[in-house]
């Protein structure tokens, strides 16, 4: 894994040199081990006969994984195999696991390699026989850049399910006119590294931010929009096997041939009844991510797909290495469950310790991310994440396993809300939020609140982090029946807003109805949304931040296919979750490892929001709580309700039943501060 970056102009100016400064300096720590540049010029004549000069830079920072010696990037060849195919760059971030049978494939198509392994320059000849079709050849985790003097023509690629991030910035000859042709883009691994570029003088108004900031709330991620602009300027990112084209004369969008998130797909070969066939293509996945010419290892919490991984990877590699964090808080620690499992599998396991510093660990991480970022859970996984890099180089996670396999209790939860809402909205369960937070009781507080937004939303309902009536009261506007500040009648059409589009704006969630049952609807939330806007963009910065490859076999495209195929019956047998994957499990592992209650990946926020003397080193939390909410501007230029959020805080300060738990939106809001506060620092450094 690597960080890229890199402009194109298309008016004729020359790009300064500071502009790939501000880009590299801000990748830098994504590739320790090498840096490089590229830039060309070219001439061309439009197909309205005006010439037009078209100029392009390429950045690379690199993180070592295979082939060491000519790896490097970023690489460039200077002719293919006929006079027509000129000179081609590529910059790429990720790996790409098949890169070997398809160097054979292309030698046997004429294509002459000249680097030892590679799994870059597959990317350079795979371009010229291919072309923009290359994504449809690809398995792996990918963000990629191609250019091509011979077309004058700029290429962007993100794999199918979105492991590596892609942000984009185009600024166009008139700003507030959507079709005006582009002046030029910008494009890295990292968002803030686009904020640096001065190209611009758009600021974003005050209604736009709240609109970005509401969706935001809403899910606890910020979606395809990854910084607000009005008119030219606005960071997006590329959304998840979607590709971008710039050829000098307009920027399109492409959507790409294969989108494994989609909610019907089309398996080439649909799987037999049964796991056996299963269980062999998440053998080859796991084996498929263990080429690597440095140390490798597997994250262990002693949980269904971790242990699966680890049981697989140690058949192929017997000097496994594994490892799992040691958490302070009792109720929290899974190492004595992954030390069991590991000597079962017999691998060389490491129970780490490691400082935590929640507060300040939390500041540097929404720095590095460049956005706001409302799951707690990014805490622990740059920990394991840390320690781990001390031993290893690269570490597979078990990322994507509940999405794929049913695993979370809201899809079982599902066909219940959407048979029941009616009477779950009349509940007066409003005393049992101050319940702990994984009691039955706050869980069908819960549901309660779900059943009431479920008539505007939907399903969406399961995936919000605050309720419609909360959003409200945070932008402080009326109820529904009541007027907004403009006169227009505000309805709960209008407060679904943050629902419906989606984020990323690929519309709205299908609420259970028509084509898709409610579980169905609800996975292809996940795998559109919450997988590459929460846990994948966790995992690559958590990683990252330490210079650590993460490989995920879940997500391998066959394996996900295969699954996607499957009938939602046959992935739960007899309402189990994730049960044909335990049957699986059942097989390697310890029975008492697979009935095991699910933990998750959690850390005690709430406590560490009320206390910070807390025995289990939450120390600084709830002062950095404090300073950002209670501060005179808390969100910069975004105006929120000071009165809402002071009720949040008041509210989950009190606690136990008289209380309410509010950690999970004060989070969300705590990093949105954070943010704010670090925009003005991005857009001047440099």
């Amino acid at each position: 894994m690597c960080g890229i970056g890199g402009i194109v102009r298309t008016d004729g100016q020359p790009i300064p040199e500071e502009w790939l400064d501000a880009i590299d300096a801000r990748i830098a720590y994504r590739g320790p081990d090498g840096a490089g540049r590229f830039r060309d010029r070219v001439e061309f004549t439009d197909e309205k006969g005006e010439k037009r000069v078209i100029e392009v830079a390429l950045i690379h920072r690199r993180l070592s994984i295979i082939d060491h010696t000519s790896g490097g990037q970023p690489m460039v060849s200077e002719r293919g195999r006929t006079e027509a195919e000129g000179l081609v760059a590529v910059v790429f971030n990720g790996c790409i696991y098949n890169h070997r049978e398809l160097r054979r494939e292309l030698e046997a198509r004429g294509r002459r390699f000249v680097t030892d392994h590679s799994d870059t320059e597959v990317l350079i000849h795979g371009w010229r026989e291919w072309g923009e079709a290359l994504p449809d050849h690809l398995e792996g985790m990918y963000a990629y850049a191609v250019w091509d003097r011979t077309s004058a023509q700029l290429f962007l690629a993100r794999d199918q399910l979105g492991e590596k991030p892609l942000f984009y910035r185009a600024w166009l000859e008139e700003p507030h006119l959507p079709q005006s042709p582009p002046r030029g883009m910008a494009f890295s691994s990292d968002c803030w590294a686009l904020i640096a570029i001065p190209f611009t003088e758009e600021t974003p108004d005050s209604a736009t931010l709240v609109h970005w900031a509401v969706r935001y709330a809403a899910f606890g991620y910020s979606g395809r929009m990854s910084q607000p602009y009005e008119g030219d300027g606005t960071i997006w990112e590329i959304d998840p096997g979607q590709a971008i084209k710039s050829d000098g004369a307009k920027t399109f969008h492409r959507i790409a041939r294969d989108s494994l998130s989609n909610p019907d797909p089309a398996p080439p070969n649909p799987l037999p009844e049964g796991e056996g066939s299963l269980e062999s293509l998440l053998e080859r996945a796991v084996a498929r991510r263990l080429e690597a010419d440095v140390p490798l290892g597997c994250f262990l919490s002693g949980g269904v797909d971790s242990s699966l991984i680890a049981h697989f990877a140690k058949k192929h590699k017997p000097d496994l290495m594994t490892f799992t964090v040691r958490m302070p808080d009792p109720r929290y620690d899974e190492s004595a469950h992954a030390e069991a499992v590991a000597r079962h599998l017999g691998t060389n396991h490491r129970t780490l310790d490691v400082a935590m510093k929640p507060a300040e660990d939390l500041v540097h991480l929404i720095d590095l991310l460049g956005q706001p970022f409302g799951d707690s859970s990014i805490l622990p996984a740059y920990w394991v994440s840390k320690a781990a890099r001390q031993h290893v180089k690269v570490a597979l996670s078990g990322d994507g396993g509940d999405e794929l396999f049913l695993g979370y209790e809201r899809y079982m939860a599902a066909p219940f809300l959407a048979r029941h809402w009616r009477w779950l909205r009349l509940l007066p369960v409003g005393f049992l939020h101050g319940a702990h937070p994984k009691s039955r009781w706050n869980k069908l507080a819960r549901l309660a609140d779900m059943a009431r937004d479920y008539p505007s939303i939907g399903l969406t309902a399961m995936e919000s982090i605050f309720t419609q009536r909360q959003l409200r009261e945070l932008i402080d506007l009326p109820s529904p029946s009541g007027r907004g500040a403009g006169g227009e009648v505000v309805s709960e059409r209008d407060w679904s807003v943050p629902h419906q589009p989606l984020p990323d704006g690929r519309g709205s969630l299908p609420a259970g109805r028509g084509s898709l049952s409610a579980i169905e609807a609800l996975r292809h939330f996940d795998l559109n949304h919450y997988l590459p806007g929460d846990l994948l963009r966790k995992t690559d910065t958590a990683s990252m931040a330490v210079a650590l490859e993460v490989r995920c076999p879940f997500l391998d495209r066959d394996l996900a296919r295969a699954v996607l195929a499957m009938p939602i019956q046959q992935l739960i047998p007899g309402g189990e979750r994730k049960g044909l994957l335990k049957q699986i499990a059942r097989k390697h592992l310890p029975r008492e490892v697979v009935d095991r209650p699910k933990m998750g990946f959690a850390i005690p926020i709430g406590e560490w929001f009320r206390d910070d003397d807390l025995p289990h080193r939450g120390a600084g939390m709830k002062t950095l709580l404090l300073d950002h909410l209670n501060s005179t501007e808390p969100f910069g230029p975004i105006q929120l309700n000071p009165r809402a959020v002071r009720r949040l805080i008041d509210e989950h300060m009190t606690g136990g039943f008289r209380g309410r738990d509010h950690s999970h939106r004060l989070f969300t809001l705590l990093t949105l501060s954070i943010w704010a506060r670090g925009v003005g620092r991005a857009a001047t450094r440099g």
